[in-house]
């Protein structure tokens, strides 16, 4: 398990698996429901909450939930709830009528059920696309966004032409999201260690065969981590109240100082793009 010594310098969010895990928690408590009431605490979150709200969902039924990289997609008829964790949110659905408590911003009510985010930083988002302004994909936060990398347009070969002219180094170029999507800050590291790939390479450098292996360490490690709910963030737990324990599998991140698990060199510590980055100077050249 990572050393907690070192927990205090790590940035934490939710990424791909926690909110695909969350999605998978919510799916069967909504789906084919009614909203009956939505309640906002607050005018908004990192952006305003949409106005009306309440007279937009109140009477209509939940067709189907979907992700969208970090994005929480809840499916109307008329349109789409995006919801989006922040830096330290989490969603759970919990029996009508228990009090909300300091950080509690967003409930919406379905039968004797209610779906609440909690946000302690407020970094979240909770926004409304409707459908008469086209897909949700159009949607300004989403129609950037690269390939989903448990689908099948994600390979090698897509990383490896999306990437000759990019000069950046490969850790950066995964965060970016415009090539492939949902690759945060722990499982790009994990990834990058698993593909025996140095995060400072530029991404321009690395041949197909490199490509390779880093989807494929990508696709495992992303579904490793969906399948153990995640990993237990500093905030983060899921929509049963409990957290993931895929953390105790890491490799590389969070683990600065202390010996790799494969060569027992000394796992080091970087920062690029205000991020940390967790590597082993030896197994990742």
């Amino acid at each position: 398990m990572p050393c907690a010594s070192h927990q205090e310098v790590v940035v934490v969010m939710p990424e791909l698996p926690e909110v695909e895990v969350t999605r998978r928690g919510v799916a069967p408590h909504l789906e084919g429901k009614i909203v009956t009431a939505v309640e906002l605490r607050r005018s908004g979150l990192r952006w305003p909450f949409p106005a009306d709200l309440s007279q937009t969902l109140a009477g209509r039924t939940v067709r189907s939930t979907g992700r969208r990289g970090k994005y929480l997609l809840i499916h109307f008829d008329h349109g789409t709830l995006i919801i989006h964790l922040g830096m330290s949110g989490h969603i759970r659905i919990l029996q009508a009528g228990i009090p909300p408590q300091k950080h509690d911003h967003f409930d919406m009510s379905v039968g004797n059920q209610v779906l609440r985010l909690t946000d302690p930083r407020r970094f979240g988002a909770v926004l409304w696309h409707a459908a008469e302004d086209g897909a949700v994909d159009n949607h300004l936060l989403l129609r950037a966004l690269g390939v989903e990398p448990l689908e099948d347009l994600f390979s090698a070969e897509w990383l490896y032409k999306q990437t000759r002219g990019r000069s950046a180094a490969i850790k950066q170029v995964l965060l970016a999201g415009d090539i492939v999507v949902g690759v945060g800050n722990i499982y790009a590291s994990e990834s990058l260690f698993q593909a025996r790939i140095n995060p400072k390479t530029p991404a321009h450098r690395i041949g197909l065969q490199r490509y390779e292996r880093l989807a494929q360490a990508i696709r495992g490690i992303l579904a490793a981590a969906i399948e153990q709910g995640g990993s237990t963030l500093k905030d983060f737990i899921g929509v049963n109240g409990q957290s993931g324990y895929f953390q105790q599998n890491y490799f590389a991140y969070a683990r600065a100082g202390e010996p790799c698990r494969i060569c027992n060199a000394t796992i080091k510590q970087i920062v690029q793009g205000q991020r940390s980055t967790f590597y082993c100077p030896n197994c990742q050249k």
